[in-house]
């Protein structure tokens, strides 16, 4: 490739020698007809794009037109075109050319939804290379310019592990589906999402059935890119483990020890003046194995994992249960470390907290939820269990298990079902209802924030939380039909109401299974 100076007119040649064409995008225009690249071109979510294109530059409706021989039109609702054609090195002709410095173009594409973004890399190489480096999605990152965007996963289809990842962009509110092969037979995995990228850790697999008998659980970990949909594998676990809770712990120091500044434990105190059971580490060893393998990769913030991945500053993932090989209930605990690629063993659950069913990081403390209606932290820097005693724990309805979610790192909320206040009589029988409830970190008291204004149907529903915003997905199977209800609530607004984003639109092509192996996660794009 060779590069001209900008200011004498020449320009830039790509290596298309066979076509022996000159192409600059964006920097160039010219007549002609071909192939329209622009708001309706298929992205790669795997469906068309006719709505929410806005214009990047400007108040007026622009599309962009890209040809496959390199040339490019720009038209203005003003009707007025300013035509120039590539200089020929084979002809000498006078014409103009018209220069888009890389900065201006990069200000502009940063800005694109993450739909017209995928479009955007259909252009041409330039343009994909451009929008896919770490700087361009650190740029969007920092701009705020990402919007939410829900991703579910697990879900079954002709009885069988479906290949497609439905993902529902909340600000176009629109689904769609993206292909994922990779997932072909595996199920009961769990999935977590760390920055813009999302980890797919344990579960089983089983050829041509969803057969958990005969099925084999897996060790292994998969890291997830929606931004440029790529696939990489991660280091595998020390234990083998279907539907383990999962928890995320970003480190904020380069120290060799794991230090937060908001880890401010709840103390083992309560209001009653009770103690708090301790299950201590006495000699460290979680610590001194986490520091082992880490002294060599402290060198920076951003770290870099074997996966091929550019990570903004280290991070760890908590596995906690989960179910084994053999079908037990397993109470080990690892932690994977981003700057090592490794995952190191824990201490494990306390022996009388029951099977885990949920679990959170908030405010740098590892918080899990127990079917027995316990709670219990760990204490990631000194790598001890606490068990948490609340005053008095939510009611929840045997069956419904309840749902730990974490908002803006510091607060921390519950999703249980519970029977309704009062007479509550419909049809000679109790109303059962969702509730919020948000844990007060300093008296350690549950206290009710919102009701959910659906019934309860979904016996495994999901929920995530995305900064201030928490998201809801429920499946259940009525009068022969699989439906679905996505749901969506500000903890930052007063009055904490549900609103529903989505009904009835992708589940309806779904076995009734889905409903149990279903898993969600919230990822900024």
């Amino acid at each position: 490739m060779r590069l001209a100076n900008n200011y004498n007119g020449s320009v830039m040649e790509d290596d298309d020698e066979t076509r022996g064409v000159l192409l600059r995008c964006l920097s160039l225009y010219s007549r002609g007809g071909g192939c329209k690249v622009g708001a309706t071109t298929s992205d790669e979510f795997g469906e068309t794009v006719g709505k929410g294109y806005k214009p990047v530059c400007g108040t007026q409706n622009t599309s962009v037109d890209c040809f496959s021989y390199g040339v490019e039109r720009f038209w203005k609702n003003n009707n007025k075109k300013k035509n120039f054609e590539l200089q020929d090195p084979h002809r000498n002709n006078n014409r103009m050319h018209v220069f888009l410095p890389d900065d201006i173009l990069e200000t502009c594409l940063v800005r694109l939804p993450l739909t017209s973004l995928m479009n955007c890399r259909l252009v041409c190489k330039k343009w994909r290379s451009l929008t896919s480096t770490t700087r361009f999605m650190q740029m969007r990152c920092d701009g705020h310019y990402p919007s939410p965007w829900l991703f579910l996963f697990g879900t079954v289809k002709d009885g069988l592990s479906s290949r497609e990842i439905y993902a529902f962009d909340v600000s176009f509110n629109k689904w769609h589906k993206v292909e994922a092969g990779i997932l072909k037979d595996r199920f009961l995995f769990s999935v977590t999402t760390v920055y813009d990228n999302i980890f797919i850790v344990g579960g089983c697999s089983n050829p041509g059935r969803m057969d958990r008998s005969s099925s084999k659980t897996h060790r292994g970990v998969l890291l997830f890119c929606p931004s440029t949909k790529s696939w990489h594998k991660v280091a595998s676990m020390k234990h083998a483990r279907s539907k383990p809770v999962l928890g995320v712990y970003e480190v904020t120091s380069d120290n060799l020890a794991i230090k937060s500044q908001h880890n401010h434990f709840p103390r083992t105190r309560t209001r009653n003046s009770g103690v708090s059971d301790v299950y201590e580490d006495p000699h460290r060893l979680s610590l001194r194995r986490l520091s082992r393998h880490s002294i060599d990769h402290q060198k920076s913030t951003q770290t870099k994992v074997n996966t091929g991945i550019k990570c903004r500053q280290r991070f760890l993932i908590l596995a906690v249960g989960g179910v084994g090989s053999w079908d037990e209930s397993l109470d080990s605990c690892e932690i994977y470390d981003s700057s090592s690629n490794r995952w190191t063993e824990i201490q494990r659950l306390p022996a009388d907290l029951g099977v885990i069913c949920s679990a959170v990081v908030c405010n740098g403390v590892f918080y899990v939820y127990s079917e027995g209606d316990k709670l219990a932290a760990y204490d990631i820097v000194h790598g001890y269990w606490v068990r948490v005693q609340t005053t008095p724990p939510p009611p929840c309805i045997h069956g419904y298990s309840p749902r730990l979610v974490s908002c803006d790192d510091y607060r921390l909320f519950m999703v249980s079902v519970s029977w309704c206040e009062g007479d509550g009589e419909i049809g000679g029988r109790n109303k059962a209802v969702r509730k919020l409830w948000e844990l007060d970190l300093v008296y350690l008291t549950w206290n009710e924030v919102s009701v959910h204004p659906d019934a309860p149907m979904d016996w495994n529903s999901v929920f995530a939380a995305d900064k201030n915003l928490i998201f809801g997905i429920e499946m259940f199977k009525i009068f022969g039909q699989v439906l679905e209800f996505l749901t969506m609530c500000d903890v930052t607004d007063p009055t904490m109401n549900w609103v529903h984003l989505s009904k009835n639109q992708v589940a309806r092509e779904m076995d009734v299974s889905s409903c149990i192996m279903k898993s969600m996660a919230v990822v900024h794009l």
